[in-house]
């Protein structure tokens, strides 16, 4: 199986220092490895997304001598593949179920005296299945879609292999853990197509994805595609979560740091060996 990986930004603002050293990270591994390095633009949000953006990823990414294999794809021409993915897993389980439940309305029901603080898990606010019951025919346009955990496959716990320096080695994703940690996962979000982490799912699989590189802050959203990866019937990749480039202060770099956008230090005249040397790769 050849080494395959990739980086899939959101064209949502500028790609800062920590972007440069996810992407540059994954290529060298994908180069050294004799493999293949994708590039995916993640625009699953089509109402943040905006081209502008796009191109100056292409730009920045060029600019640190990133090359990509094949064509870069756009998960706004993969909407037909999520929802198929969805309805064929319902049809097959029976598991998929319409929720018009806001953020507020789970923290609302989380919070309610009898069931003590609020948990929160890499999902957002674990879901107490108000909407459990209902059916996928009154499913609405405003409506996201979960999936049923007490109906799903729930079989053999799946595992994946991370590879990077916190959580090196092998993690089931018990039935238990996604009950007490995640609660009935979303597919499908109000608007769009599909959740972040089905998107994911879908794409690594159509893509031949065999090792997924990105920042420690993703590892506990790994369970959750992990476990879409099995009841989906899809492989699982081998992963590595690399460390964080932080600022000064230790916080993890955001797009609205625009001081360490990689335009920004483009302007300045540093060069792809400068921002090499700042990421200490």
């Amino acid at each position: 199986m050849i080494f395959t990986t990739r980086f899939a930004p959101s064209p949502t603002g500028p790609l800062h220092l920590g972007h440069a050293y996810s992407a540059l990270l994954a290529h060298d591994m994908a180069r050294a490895a004799g493999g293949i390095f994708l590039l995916r633009i993640d625009d699953l949000d089509t109402s943040r997304s905006r081209p502008h953006w796009e191109v100056q990823i292409i730009d920045d990414l060029t600019w640190l001598g990133v090359t990509w294999d094949r064509p870069p794809h756009r998960q706004s021409a993969r909407f037909d593949l999520y929802r198929a993915a969805i309805l064929k897993y319902h049809a097959r389980t029976g598991a998929v179920y319409p929720c018009a439940c806001k953020r507020r309305d789970i923290e609302a029901a989380s919070a309610a005296p009898q069931e003590g603080v609020p948990q929160y898990g890499p999902d957002g606010p674990i879901y107490p299945g108000t909407c459990r019951g209902r059916k996928m025919e009154s499913c609405t346009e405003s409506d996201a879609l979960r999936l049923n955990l007490s109906k799903s496959l729930m079989g053999h716990p799946p595992a994946f292999t991370e590879t990077g320096p916190r959580h090196a080695g092998l993690h089931e994703v018990t039935d238990q853990f996604m009950r007490d940690n995640v609660g009935d996962p979303v597919l499908a979000r109000p608007g769009m197509a599909a959740s972040y982490n089905l998107a994911t799912v879908i794409d690594d699989a159509a893509d031949g994805i065999t090792d997924i590189i990105r920042g420690e802050d993703l590892f506990e959203a790994t369970f959750v595609q992990r476990f879409l990866q099995r009841e989906l019937a899809e492989g699982p990749p081998l992963y590595h979560h690399h460390r964080l480039i932080r600022d000064d202060q230790g916080k993890r770099l955001a797009k609205r740091d625009d001081a360490r956008a990689i335009a920004k230090y483009r302007a300045e005249g540093a060069t792809p060996a400068d921002l090499r040397q700042m990421v200490e790769l």
